[in-house]
């Protein structure tokens, strides 16, 4: 971040020094120039800061050893070098999070939120630092922490509840979990409401709607991604490296064919990368699906077990994950047919067809999700968010397409996939009083009794 910062300070400076009177044959210069020069680049970097021609030292050292150490390429290829690296470094590195567990991934998932959401704000910081805005980095921070308290405690207690309700200091953070994180951002509001300055109100509450913004962008969307984990590690691996293969694949066919530029956003984007992209992210799609599919350690949610008084990963496989048998479309038979293969039935797991509609969504609309990053950057006139990853910039720039297909998996599961789990329904009738949970129970065998599913000689017994 700062790199960032030096280029929002220069920026700054020069939008708030005020012209000298000797200034004014070069002003006159300068409108005369020629204002073709503005639209004749066909990189992402137009519009932004003119890079020191020697590294400053505030650079990350790691880009410089591998800058030096790559010198003997064209800028071309040492970027293309330097980003394939840590492309590779941050597979692996998933990939052992994957091995973690799922609470190993939900610890990273908050730790990268945290991160996201220091890159933007420090954006808003570093351009209205000059008006020495009282409380304003203070009171972000503290939005943060309130609404992942309300976010992040609703997921805790939608699985975890009767863990939790054992335990007698977590109990009343239980219980009035939502009226706390209602105190919680009250307080907040107030605090910031007293902040308030005589001449900068304006400032105050462009700032005040910039956090709230990130904080929609960043925390909410994040917590899907933690949803997405708990209801089982496919759900989060199959999106993700869906992404992954797209924004590799459509590099590396725009950079060998690309030639026909996609949106002005950005200028290095071109068709041949998008199509090819595309196509391979479906291909790698249901090949990563068939694969994982064959394991209960993807397929399964984290559930709290009771009677082994610890968390699970043990399941019912949900039907999306069984075998099914569809029947082909006549217009396919009658293909088959012309072949000489007489096939009207074809057998597989349901969630490869989910798979396919995620591999679109994250092919054609993912992409726009770094379309949305890029022009948020040209406004500001940066080229990254930060400088955190050589090759790549800040977290924010590999996660911008990440958090929107998160959660297009989480409302497509919602509304699709989706069943009541019989485990969740149990913990939340434990987490009743006793009399409650016999009501309960004396109500569900009833109700079972008159639907004929259950008789009283099976009860006795």
């Amino acid at each position: 971040m700062s790199t960032l910062g030096s280029e929002l300070r220069q920026r700054a400076a020069q939008q708030t020094t005020p012209p000298s009177s000797g200034d004014d044959d070069a002003d006159k210069t300068q409108k005369s120039a020629p204002t073709s020069q503005a639209s004749a680049s066909d990189t992402d970097e137009d519009d932004l800061p003119v890079k020191p021609s020697k590294p400053v030292q505030s650079q990350a050292q790691g880009s410089d050893v591998l800058d030096s150490a790559f010198k003997v390429f064209s800028p071309r290829w040492r970027n293309w070098l330097i980003r394939g690296i840590f492309t590779w470094l941050m597979i692996f590195s998933f990939a052992v999070l994957i091995y973690l567990g799922p609470l190993a991934l939900v610890l990273v998932t908050f730790a990268l939120q945290i991160k996201c959401f220091h890159e933007i704000i420090t954006i808003g910081y570093i351009v209205y630092r000059s008006y020495d805005l009282p409380w304003f980095r203070t009171l972000s921070w503290y939005f943060l922490f309130a609404s992942n308290f309300f976010f992040f405690g609703e997921s805790m207690i939608g699985y975890f509840g009767v863990l939790l309700a054992r335990t007698d200091f977590l109990r009343p953070f239980m219980t009035y979990h939502r009226f706390i994180s209602f105190s919680l951002y009250t307080a907040g509001l107030v605090g910031f409401v007293c902040s308030l300055v005589k001449k900068h109100y304006l400032k105050q509450f462009t700032l005040f709607g910039w956090t709230h913004v990130t904080l929609l962008l960043v925390v909410t969307q994040s917590h899907f991604i933690v949803q997405n984990v708990l209801e089982g590690l496919i759900w989060v691996l199959v999106p993700v490296s869906m992404i992954i293969c797209n924004d590799i694949m459509a590099y590396m066919f725009g950079f060998f064919f690309g030639r026909t530029p996609l949106i002005k956003l950005s200028p290095k984007k071109t068709w041949e990368g998008f199509i090819g992209g595309a196509f391979s992210t479906i291909i790698f799609g249901i090949i990563l699906s068939y694969f994982l599919v064959q394991y209960d350690y993807f397929v399964c949610p984290v559930s709290y077990d009771d009677s082994k008084d610890s968390l699970s990963m043990e399941c019912e496989r949900s039907h999306v994950f069984l075998i099914f048998q569809y029947n082909l479309p006549e217009t396919i038979r009658a293909f088959f047919k012309l072949l000489g293969i007489q096939k009207t039935t074809v057998s597989m797991y349901p969630f490869i067809l989910h798979s396919i509609a995620m591999s679109v969504f994250a092919s054609v609309i993912g992409p726009f999700g770094g379309f949305f990053a890029s022009g948020f950057k040209r406004a500001f006139k940066i080229k990254d968010f930060g400088d955190t990853i050589p090759g790549h910039g800040g977290i924010m720039d590999r996660f911008d397409c990440q958090f929107l297909m998160a959660t297009f998996v989480h409302v497509y599961y919602s509304s699709f996939i989706k069943v009541l789990n019989p485990q969740n329904i149990v913990q939340t009738v434990l987490m009743l009083k006793p009399e409650q949970q016999i009501q309960v129970f004396a109500m569900l065998r009833d109700k079972l009794t008159q639907r004929g599913l259950i008789d009283n000689s099976t009860m006795s017994s």
